[in-house]
């Protein structure tokens, strides 16, 4: 038997009778529609998805554009309300400087006539130019009523109009030279003509005066017409200028921006009056941590290299300092480094205050003259100290202040030492006048000579 035939199952009879013939096959009619639906209704679905999803795209772009808009407008927003507030503080300091300058040329007024009103001052009186007084008087009540109105100019002319007259008046012998509010002075010497600059007064931020000989003054204005960017208005002190070639190089301290602390910066002109340009983005002194920097002061050595002296106020435990750092040779900035620490307040009559350096070099001496005390007090005086060289370190020789009040003055600092083209050795400093010590009295400036005996500094009467 054949393996095909045992493979081959035995054929029924009966079921071989009873099969119907082959013929096509019959399936129900919805049969072969099922896939066709359910892929209209997949494509139904997939469609509105990807509609939807358009949509939604869309809206979010909208948005996205919208809140773009409305961040836009809110920096811009923001910018203007930055902008309002700048320019609200410097209007509301230019307001305060003029209030100031106001209240101080009016007590100039208030002290004269309470002058002319003193007993004491009987026999003064009676020798006085009454003509030449009233001259003084009507052209500072003049510059007052000038200063009030906001009209600079006139106040400017009006000041100097009259200041030799009011200089003929003064009687105290104490080296009274421009009879106006003029703190912290430096006299530059230019050629013939003599430049002397001070802290921001009635005259704008770094008032300057002119002269020839020392004695007659020409009110020349503001040298320093715009701060620089980062210089808040209305604390421009204890400017200072050098020298080098063509240019000349004005210092001053102003406050850095919102940190209410003073710091040196440097502003260049063509000629000695200005108007010095500053558009410098930060200061060249700043020594926050110290309290900040102030009062800078350049002296050039006999060699010919600059240097930028200066006060760090004291913060923290550290003691007000006095500093020292060479300068490029163009004089707008510190050299490389690290400052050197010349001096710090160690003298009883100081009391704890130092401030004002202000370095000479008479027979190979180097000598530091230098402020001491409270400046708001008829304490307030001169020192001076013998140093190594222009980084010190120095000595101070002070057991007594150098130059204190006296008849004709009070509370003398801000000392600004300068040579005539003679080789003479002169002090420039501001003082109070007599029981007319403080806010809002004003500082008017002085000189006297100096001369230098077994390095010891003497000063003239």
């Amino acid at each position: 038997m054949t393996v095909e035939a045992l493979l081959t199952p035995p054929a029924r009879g009966d079921d071989a009778e009873a099969a119907p013939a082959a013929g096509p096959s019959r399936q129900p009619p919805y049969r072969g529609r099922v896939p066709v639906v359910v892929v209209v209704v997949l494509g139904s679905l997939i469609a509105a998805a990807i509609v939807y999803d358009a949509v939604i795209h869309s809206e979010l772009h909208r948005t996205q554009r919208s809140l773009a808009l409305a961040e836009h407008r809110l920096g811009q927003t923001r910018s203007a309300d930055a902008t309002t507030e700048s320019a609200l503080t410097s209007a509301t300091a230019v307001r305060n400087n003029r209030r100031q300058a106001v209240a101080q040329t009016t007590a100039e007024v208030t002290a004269t006539r309470q002058n002319l009103n003193s007993a004491s001052r009987t026999s003064f009186i009676q020798s006085l130019n009454i003509a030449a007084l009233h001259t003084c008087l009507t052209g500072v009540s003049n510059a007052a009523a000038a200063i009030a109105s906001v009209d600079l100019p006139a106040a400017v002319n009006s000041m100097t109009s009259v200041s030799s007259v009011c200089l003929s008046l003064d009687g105290s012998g104490g080296g009274l030279a421009y009879p106006f509010d003029f703190p912290d002075p430096f006299i530059l010497t230019a050629g013939s003509q003599y430049y002397a600059f001070a802290t921001n007064s009635a005259a704008g931020n770094i008032q300057v005066i002119q002269s020839a000989d020392l004695s007659h003054w020409t009110t020349v204005g503001d040298a320093l017409p715009h701060l620089a960017p980062w210089a808040q208005p209305g604390a421009t002190w204890a400017p200072s200028v050098l020298q080098r070639g063509a240019s000349y190089v004005l210092y001053y301290s102003a406050v850095y921006g919102s940190s209410n602390e003073q710091c040196i910066s440097a502003a260049v002109a063509t000629q000695p009056q200005g108007p010095y340009v500053d558009n410098s983005q930060s200061p060249i002194v700043c020594q926050l941590a110290l309290g900040g920097s102030i009062d800078p002061s350049p002296f050039v050595d006999t060699d010919g290299t600059p240097y930028l002296q200066w006060k760090s106020q004291g913060a923290d435990g550290q003691p007000a300092t006095l500093w020292s750092q060479p300068l490029t040779p163009d004089g707008t900035s510190l050299v490389a480094g690290t400052p050197t620490a010349m001096l710090q307040p160690d003298r009883g009559w100081q009391h704890g205050y130092i401030e004002g350096p202000s370095m000479v070099v008479s027979g190979g001496q180097y000598l530091l003259f230098y402020s001491g005390s409270d400046w708001k007090t008829a304490s307030y005086a001169v020192g001076f100290a013998d140093c190594s060289g222009p980084l010190g370190p120095c000595t101070d020789r002070s057991g007594q202040s150098l130059l204190a009040s006296q008849p004709g003055l009070s509370g003398p600092g801000g000392p600004a030492m300068f040579t005539d083209p003679q080789g003479n050795l002169w002090m420039a400093f501001h003082a109070w006048l007599p029981d007319k010590v403080g806010f809002p009295y004003s500082r008017p400036l002085f000189l006297r000579r100096i001369s230098v005996a077994g390095g010891v500094p003497q000063v003239a009467p």
